[in-house]
């Protein structure tokens, strides 16, 4: 029996979450979902969109799974995803990206993992904003140090990348890439810019990639790094990031695979580890049970193969891989132009695959 938290989140979370349980629950897995409740609901009633017992309940079980929280953009709280990560200390988020046979993309046969370095760089959180007198204070320091202008009607934030920060994503990636048979990794990075922030994680990169002789080790600048991904992605294998650029080259891997409804996602660190889609929380389909399931499914996926669970895990991967290429029951999202035959539902999907999973 285990018990890990759930967390069903915003939006379409609680009915992909549910959907979720009917997929796991059809392994004959023994699970007590230890349901916790965070996002937008919640600080609309309490002020405080990640209360101190959902970490509470985090800490005691080890492992959570949790569906799609809500950001505000440019105002309100903070990412309760972002604050999970650093409270924590999640530090690696890892992002697989696999095709399936029967999904509408332009590629085939891509098999990338995203690890991206989830607590430092842009996302630290560390800001100041427009006209406050701290912010001008620093605007000040700044020129005072490096003299350069800064406009007094800017807004900060700050990058920090370490040498301890990234010494621990590029060992996770390379002992990530020995566990799974994995050949090679690529470092990510702005370095021919950022000399002092990107140049340290390419320096520390270099230097951890000398410990690993049987993993083959290249580094890529993010931009071209886009181009070579729709180019040519058969050529790369894991590759790993600071915090902006994993963000957005795991949005980009994701399209190669058909779009964010089959790209799930976890965090990582050397305690616990928290299970989601990267998909957000697509408030104008709650409750339609219209929505792809399995992202988050396949984020469960994930969980059971860091449980050591890999039987149910194969058994939900075979049935979701049988069930896209039959194309009947699946959601709108997932059908062809030329069937004419009507989708299913977020239910129904999960329904039939939970019946697949235990005909096995």
């Amino acid at each position: 029996m285990y018990t890990i938290t759930l967390i069903p989140g915003d939006g379409i979370g609680p009915e992909i979450s549910e959907a979720m349980i009917k997929v796991v629950e059809a392994t004959g897995l023994k699970i007590n979902w230890d349901l916790q409740n965070a996002g937008e609901e919640v600080y609309l009633k309490e002020g405080n969109p990640l209360p101190e017992r959902v970490l509470e309940s985090i800490k005691k079980n080890k492992i959570a799974i949790k569906g799609p929280i809500t950001t505000p953009v440019g105002t309100g709280f903070r990412s309760v995803n972002v604050t999970l990560r650093q409270a924590l200390d999640l530090y690696a988020c890892v992002r697989p990206c696999k095709s399936f046979k029967g999904v509408r993309t332009r590629y085939e046969n891509i098999d990338l993992v995203i690890v991206r370095e989830n607590t430092e760089d842009l996302y630290a959180g560390i800001e100041f904003k427009k006209g406050e007198k701290d912010t001008l204070d620093l605007i000040d320091f700044i020129s005072s140090k490096s003299g350069k202008k800064i406009r007094e009607d800017s807004g900060i934030s700050i990058k920090p990348i370490s040498v301890f920060g990234t010494e621990r994503i590029i060992k996770f990636a390379f002992e990530y890439a020995r566990k799974n048979g994995r050949k090679k990794v690529t470092a990510v990075h702005k370095a021919n810019i950022m000399k002092y922030s990107d140049g340290l994680f390419l320096e520390v990169a270099r230097d951890v990639a000398s410990r690993y002789p049987d993993i083959e080790f290249e580094d890529k600048i993010v931009d071209n790094m886009c181009m070579q991904l729709v180019q040519k992605p058969e050529l790369y294998d894991v590759l790993v990031l600071p915090n902006l650029y994993g963000d957005i080259i795991s949005d980009l891997a994701a399209g190669l695979i058909g779009g964010l409804g089959l790209a799930p996602g976890a965090n990582i660190g050397d305690e616990y580890a928290v299970f989601e889609p990267t998909h957000g929380s697509a408030p104008k389909y709650k409750g339609l049970n219209k929505i792809n399931p399995l992202a988050i499914i396949l984020s469960a996926v994930m969980m059971l193969r860091h449980l050591n669970e890999f039987d149910a895990a194969m058994k939900i991967e075979k049935a979701i891989s049988e069930i896209i290429q039959e194309g009947k029951f699946v959601t709108y999202d997932m059908k062809s132009p030329n069937d004419s035959t009507p989708p299913v539902g977020t239910q129904e999907m999960a329904e039939a695959l939970a019946k697949r999973i235990k005909s096995y």
